[in-house]
């Protein structure tokens, strides 16, 4: 009985041994992984989502075919002027008599009015294809109208559509500077007429939601007053707002102001360069030609700064390329841009 008894004893003395020994082998896996038990209850942190700003002056994925506008700039009608701040992109180029005129580009938009609407030249065709834009003009040049079915430009002439996709406004102006048109009648045309209403082709320009910043740019000068004279007629001019970082746009010291909305016109960005242009021959009109096919030197001005660049046109459908110094396409900020292409006799003034 005793014998038994001791071995009782012995086994229970063993497992108490086994037990303590367990418990103390947990307790230490407790204190060595206590950190990552702690952790593993604790909710990790989210990671912060980064969503990347989106261009907005143009949808930048959009594939519809833009919409090139012909604009008016003679004196007497330009205080009519409607619509040139909602086109993300605008061309002047000097016209006959030291005049100039602009090509109003839009996409994606909803514009009220646009006007008032004049005659084609065959250069600005030349940027109408670059855009491969859908062409909208009131008659235009011979060889302007000899062109536009040569090159195969798809076109709306208000000589044909008016009162369906133009219209005449009353204003205190001659009859032939009255004609204006809208988005919505104009994309009624393009759906009549059965034009292509996609485009395969990419936007001219490069385009930041991000500020860029010219001042890191070879060459860069400080850019608060510009001044671009077409002739003696007419001389654009721009004036830094650093509040809003926009360009006040002037005509001939004028504010250039928009008749419905009644506001200065403001643009983001500039791109001025010299071309030639000469009368052409035996013209009564004395209507320009221009030497836009090739390149050459000129500036990008945006947000106070401007920066030399280089331009190039291989072709009259070809879109022009606007490089830095370094030979990189330049990248324009979000918003509007004019495109100035200047007489090569005149003398443009940048300054602070």
């Amino acid at each position: 009985m005793k014998k038994v008894k001791t071995k009782k004893r012995k086994r229970k003395k063993i497992f108490i041994i086994l037990f303590l020994i367990l418990v103390i082998i947990g307790g230490a896996l407790v204190f060595i992984n206590k950190d990552n038990i702690f952790k593993a209850k604790e909710k990790p942190e989210p990671t912060p989502t980064v969503v990347p700003k989106e261009v907005q002056i143009v949808d930048v994925n959009s594939k519809t075919r833009p919409i090139a506008v012909m604009v008016n700039n003679l004196t007497t009608a330009r205080k009519y002027h409607m619509g040139l701040q909602d086109a993300y992109l605008v061309y002047e180029i000097i016209a006959e008599g030291g005049i100039s005129r602009f090509m109003a580009v839009y996409k994606d938009a909803n514009v009220e009015n646009i006007g008032s609407i004049r005659s084609s030249r065959a250069y600005f065709l030349d940027y109408a294809l670059e855009n491969d834009a859908i062409y909208v003009h009131w008659g235009g040049s011979p060889g302007a109208l000899e062109d536009i079915p040569k090159l195969g430009i798809d076109n709306i002439d208000g000589r044909y559509y008016e009162n369906k996709y133009f219209v005449r406004k009353k204003l205190n102006i001659a009859y032939e500077h009255t004609g204006y048109s809208n988005t919505q009648m104009l994309n009624e045309g393009i759906d009549k007429l059965g034009y292509r209403k996609t485009t395969s082709k990419g936007l001219l320009l490069n385009y930041t939601a991000e500020e860029n910043d010219l001042s890191k740019i070879e060459g860069a000068k400080v850019a608060n007053n510009v001044e671009i004279p077409y002739s003696n007629y007419v001389t654009t001019s721009y004036k830094y707002d650093a509040e809003n970082k926009v360009y006040k746009r002037y005509v001939n010291d004028e504010p250039h102001v928009d008749y419905a909305t009644k506001k200065q016109y403001t643009v983001k960005n500039i791109i001025t360069y010299k071309v030639y242009n000469d009368t052409i021959s035996d013209d009564k009109k004395g209507r320009q030609e221009l030497q836009n096919i090739g390149k050459g030197d000129g500036y990008f001005i945006s947000e106070g700064y401007a920066v030399p660049i280089t331009w190039e046109k291989k072709a009259r459908s070809s879109q022009t390329v606007y490089r830095y110094l370094n030979g990189e396409e330049i990248v324009v900020n979000d918003g509007n841009t004019f495109i100035q292409i200047e007489p090569s006799n005149k003398n443009l003034t940048i300054s602070e």
